[in-house]
């Protein structure tokens, strides 16, 4: 219990920042529906009918996980900021544990993460997304899991990077190419011998893929849109999530230490 409190006193922290931050609030409308509406209708339009399943839905479950890992992984680059402000300094000081800052920001981004995933179920709903009341609900954990493993990855990038500038100019191209080496946009059941290796890498692959499974229970073009059981996903995911945290903490707290 001691613990707990200060990790949700950090983790509130990112919270309010989100909501004094008008701009992002709105970019978190928006992005959604650029890629739903408009890309998901005019692969539909186009490559629908060949491919056997409706894209909108697709795209809807791809556009949700990137969205939540992105937006919790992206905002890890506040350690940086807080590093440079010595601002962390002051925490590491504190006498809490180190691994529960690092969770208090992690959770702290998973809930601005989070509020993301509500306009963007809404959008689903709106465009006919055929989702039950029961897998709307089941889309709330595996959304808390896409947001945790994101927080989890940011805190292992940023610990390699020393400052704001080398964090905005690499963070992208670690990000990026999971776009499509986890299907987001394009169906990956089968790829090339040289790209399978890197998707199987690519901690974004098993966030979307936990929540098509959960989108596609029960439908018969199941088969042609997941790729591994929901329990084969979850497994990878909590042992990346230990990873990346472990190592991620470990990392950070030494560079702070050595200042």
């Amino acid at each position: 219990m001691t613990e707990l409190s200060p990790i949700l006193t950090i983790a509130s922290r990112d919270l309010l920042k989100l909501l004094r931050d008008r701009t992002r609030l709105v970019f978190t409308l928006v992005f959604p529906f650029i890629f739903i509406v408009l890309m998901g209708g005019t692969l539909q339009g186009n490559l629908g009918r060949a491919a056997g399943f409706n894209f909108i839905g697709f795209i809807f479950t791809g556009v949700l996980g990137m969205t939540l890992f992105q937006s919790a992984a992206q905002g890890l680059i506040s350690l940086i900021e807080d590093r440079e402000t010595d601002f962390s300094q002051e925490m590491f000081v504190s006498p809490i544990s180190r691994y529960s800052i690092v969770f208090g920001k992690i959770l702290g981004e998973t809930m601005v993460s989070f509020i993301q995933a509500i306009p963007t179920i809404a959008l689903a709903l709106a465009l006919r997304v055929p989702l039950s009341p029961f897998q709307v609900l089941l889309l709330v954990p595996a959304s808390l899991g896409a947001c945790l493993l994101g927080g989890a990855f940011g805190v292992a990038v940023m610990s390699l990077l020393q400052n704001q500038r080398a964090a905005q100019q690499i963070f992208p191209f670690l990000i990026f190419p999971q776009f499509f080496l986890a299907g987001i946009f394009n169906p990956i059941k089968v790829l090339p011998w040289y790209l399978l290796p890197f998707s199987l890498m690519s901690p974004l692959r098993y966030a979307v893929d936990l929540l098509r499974g959960v989108a596609y229970t029960g439908r018969p073009e199941y088969d042609k849109v997941v790729l591994f059981n929901p329990l084969t996903n979850l497994l990878v995911m909590a042992a990346m999530f230990g990873g990346f945290l472990l190592v991620g903490t470990m990392m950070f707290v030494r560079q702070e230490t050595n200042r």
